[in-house]
């Protein structure tokens, strides 16, 4: 008899319906004494993805195509992190090449290109995988449209942001560019992250650092990535610095 009393909720007005069309953030969900079966299995379903993405181990060989790591030459070092749970414990850890991977790097890499690219996996393997494939060659490409000398790039597993120091100290690159893996949340577990320093050293902070973030199918589109960062990098070769005194001019953002 109880059931025959249960009426649909009201539908949600346009001005939300609009709203909840721009963003993949869950909001004005609908709930009553707690969140629907459907809401809460979605809510274990992301968090499962988040976790997962966070504990895969991301190796060079299955986790990019083969045609495409053939096709730019890259290879894997790692920092001095030697298992991800120690990554995890001990981010100084990450922010520090290990002797092989600088030896290996020196091998392989010319010195002072004006952009060094570099992928890191960060505390996402899935963002790699999901777009860098899509960002790396229109990123090169616009680079070399500019008549800037590009720098062999390489992956670096168990890598934080604070590992681009380390590169620049060895390679010294005008600009670098380190394409990183986003900590995941519950909208999506494959966000990647550009972060952008110039001519970067030891004992630089994220004060020196630019970032452009949530590159991802519903945040900022590959395209849009690859133009903001190439004119991020413009700007920081013209001005000869970055990070908190160098901003992007009118980027166009996807909202």
């Amino acid at each position: 008899m109880d059931d025959d009393k249960l009426t649909s909720p009201p539908a949600w007005p346009e001005i939300v319906r609009k709203i909840r069309e721009r963003t993949p953030a869950r909001i004005f969900v609908e709930r009553g004494a707690t969140y629907s079966t459907k809401m809460s299995l979605e809510l274990r379903g992301a968090h499962a993805s988040a976790v997962d993405a966070v504990w895969t181990e991301f190796d060079l060989q299955k986790d990019l195509p083969l045609e495409f790591a053939a096709r730019w030459g890259l290879f894997q070092v790692s920092s001095k992190a030697e298992s991800k749970s120690q990554f995890l414990l001990r981010p100084d850890l990450g922010r520090t090449l290990s002797e092989s991977a600088k030896n290996l790097i020196a091998q392989h890499c010319p010195n002072s290109p004006d952009i060094q690219i570099v992928i890191g996996d960060g505390l996402s393997s899935a963002a790699i995988s999901a777009q860098v494939p899509l960002l790396f060659p229109l990123l090169h490409r616009q680079c070399r449209d500019r008549g800037w000398s590009v720098g062999q790039s390489f992956v670096v597993r168990y890598s934080r942001v604070g590992i681009m120091n380390a590169i620049g100290d060895l390679l010294l690159p005008r600009v670098i560019v380190l394409l990183i893996g986003e900590r995941p949340g519950l909208a999506t577990a494959e966000s990647l992250s550009a972060y952008m320093s110039y001519s970067p050293r030891a004992g630089q902070t994220d004060a020196g650092r630019n970032l452009i973030s949530n590159i991802h199918a519903r945040g900022v589109l590959i395209e849009d990535a690859a133009r903001r960062i190439t004119n991020l990098a413009a700007e920081m070769m013209a001005s000869h610095r970055s990070g908190t005194t160098v901003k992007e001019e009118n980027p166009r953002l996807p909202y």
